[in-house]
């Protein structure tokens, strides 16, 4: 029996998590010398590489020294916590993955948090030490810092640390000492993570990840607890509510470098691939076919916000989609619920929308963006905040808020969360930045990010994770301009726009086909306002001095779906189709807008 080591490598957003096993792979030869395979092998799907950020784990497994080493990657945002909840349970220990220079950030401690609460054994990663002003001491003091205040026990606080720079390949006990690979991780890897000590009984594995294979169906993924699985091999499957199936197990997969590897038993302790089950969920348990036990479920932390998905029905549905009727749309979403476990659908009583509830605006806009690319058309409502009720009060989800920005502009910042009802808790000043934390309701981290991205030139980096519930802190200030809004159905005319550019910013080209209702600008002013950009310039036969100037057009904004989701007013929608995002008002017609205003 080979020795089996299962880590996670956790981080904050793009502290270097995927590049990190890129030079895993490279080093432990998973590919031939003349293979190109590229960076970020592991960010494999368009949305990933585009956002250059992961969202789904991943397994991989190399072998170094004789010991096989089963490296799960995790994402890094607070929105995928179900996620990475869910794939710690396979781990035995953790990479804790640090940039030299930031620091422990927001997502670092919501990641550790979980990671030490399953009591799995920290390893210290100090990376990118290659950067200007960076300061690695300072680092692993603050991680040793962050574990005293999640309450880590003391064998979890006597971490071992390597520094280096995983983009350079390189790690070091000594980060003055640059060496010429990262076999001290390795190393480090080999010695500290504890091996998984079997526990006696008969045989039990939690599912917690699924894959989908169009020939095989769906498959159940997990770390054996213990006992044996043997190919063909009868076992029962213990469901959440306590019931229990019969199934059969018609194939088994280990994971070996980037894919799977057929066997025919696993030994306990390894991270494997059952194909053939029927009707299970995750946090099911595989237990015996005759004394099944089943394993604790995983815990997964609620929803806190929402949108409304509903059927395109603007004047130009069906245009670009295939799929644009009720149905698809909720048989779609039925299909995600399966794998994604922060998510839940709640029909309204309508047939054509359904209330979809998330973990934040990206956890839900990654699915929408899915969505649009599988060839779905639908319109989106404005992203609410779910209200509970505790003990008799109003509690809204509260988040710290740690904004990075240069000092010259870091009043300007303040002032804006304040008005957001946010309440400062510190500010520090690094070089010539300042990094403020801040704690404040998630209805004014909506649509935050544009406005902070405008007041500083682009600087300000925004990092946010979710609290706790807290009694709701009064009004926000709503978005503070109006909408222009088209009169007609038509194509714009630069003509038209170019006379009223003086009324507004612009969304739309000219040239582009718009409808009666579509929100094609910001209005200067705070109403909203009705025009017409398809009216031609009246040609008289006689010339007038003048007459012939050349239209001066600012270019339109283009809001990306994110941006687009916080823009809106609740009277508003989003329309997603895979070739177009409109903003568009619930009512098209003015008459219908002033008969049932929605407030």
């Amino acid at each position: 029996m080979s020795t089996i080591k299962n880590i996670a490598i956790i981080a904050h957003v793009d502290h270097g998590k995927t590049t990190l096993v890129d030079k895993i792979m490279y080093h432990c030869q998973l590919f031939r010398e003349n293979e190109n395979t590229g960076d970020l092998i592991l960010d494999n799907n368009d949305l990933e590489r585009e956002r250059g950020i992961t969202i789904t784990s991943k397994n991989v497994s190399v072998t170094y020294k004789g010991t096989k080493i089963n490296i799960i990657d995790t994402p890094g945002h607070a929105d995928f916590g179900g996620e990475v909840e869910r794939v710690l349970n396979m781990a035995d220990g953790v990479l804790l993955l640090v940039d030299a220079f930031e620091g422990p950030m927001p997502q670092t401690r919501f990641v550790l948090q979980k990671a030490i609460d399953l009591g799995l054994k920290p390893c210290v990663v100090v990376n990118k030490v290659d950067k200007e002003n960076c300061t690695p001491d300072e680092v692993h003091e603050k991680v040793f810092d962050l574990m005293f205040e999640l309450g880590a026990e003391e064998w979890q606080m006597d971490f071992p640390t390597v520094y280096g720079s995983a983009k350079n390949n390189w790690m070091s006990e000594d980060w003055q000492n640059q060496t010429e690979n990262i076999e001290p991780l390795l190393d480090m890897v080999l010695e500290h993570i504890p091996e998984y000590k079997v526990p006696e009984g008969n045989t039990q594995m939690l599912i917690t990840s699924l894959d989908y294979s169009s020939f095989t169906g769906r498959i159940a993924i997990g770390r054996l607890t213990r006992g044996t699985l043997k190919e063909g091999m009868q076992i029962s499957l213990c469901k959440r509510d306590g019931s229990i199936v019969k199934s059969k197990i018609k194939e088994l997969h280990v994971f070996e470098g980037l894919g799977r590897k057929k066997v025919a038993e696993v030994q306990a302790g390894d991270i494997c691939a059952l194909v053939g089950l029927e009707g299970f969920d995750i946090g099911d348990t595989i237990a015996d076919i005759e004394n099944p036990e089943s394993l604790q479920t995983i815990a997964i932390d609620e929803p806190t916000m929402s949108m409304l998905f509903t059927i395109n029905d603007s004047p130009f549905f069906g245009k670009d989609g295939k799929f644009v009727t009720s149905r698809h749309i909720k048989d779609r979403l039925t299909k995600e619920l399966e794998k994604n476990l922060a998510l839940r659908v709640q029909d309204t009583g309508s047939a054509d929308k359904f209330l979809v509830f998330g973990r934040g605006v990206l956890h839900l806009s990654v699915l929408i963006e899915t969505m649009r690319r599988e060839g779905y058309e639908l319109q989106i409502g404005q992203p609410q905040v779910i209200i509970k009720e505790i003990d008799g009060v109003k509690c809204e989800p509260v988040e710290e808020l740690t904004i990075d920005l240069p000092e010259s502009v870091s009043g300007k910042a303040v002032e804006m969360v304040s008005l957001r009802k946010g309440e400062m808790t510190s500010m520090e000043a690094k070089g010539d930045r300042m990094i403020c934390e801040f704690i404040i309701p998630s209805r004014g981290i909506i649509g935050l990010r544009n406005q902070l991205l405008t007041a500083t030139a682009g600087e300000a980096i925004m990092a946010h994770r979710y609290k706790e519930y807290q009694p709701i802190k009064g009004g926000i200030p709503e978005r503070q301009k109006g909408s222009l809004i088209s009169m007609e159905k038509g194509t714009a005319i630069p003509y038209s726009i170019d006379k009223l550019q003086d009324r507004g910013r612009f969304f739309i080209d000219p040239g582009e086909e718009i409808y009666e209702g579509q929100v094609i600008g910001e209005h200067s002013k705070g109403n909203d306002l009705v025009v017409n950009v398809t009216k031609t310039k009246k040609l008289s036969n006689v010339r007038s001095a003048g007459a012939d100037d050349k239209a001066k057009i600012a270019p339109a904004i283009k809001f990306s779906l994110e941006e687009a989701l916080e823009y809106i007013q609740k009277d508003e929608y989003v329309e997603v189709t895979p070739n177009f995002l409109r903003l568009r008002k619930v009512h098209l017609t003015e008459n219908e807008r002033k008969r049932n205003p929605i407030t």
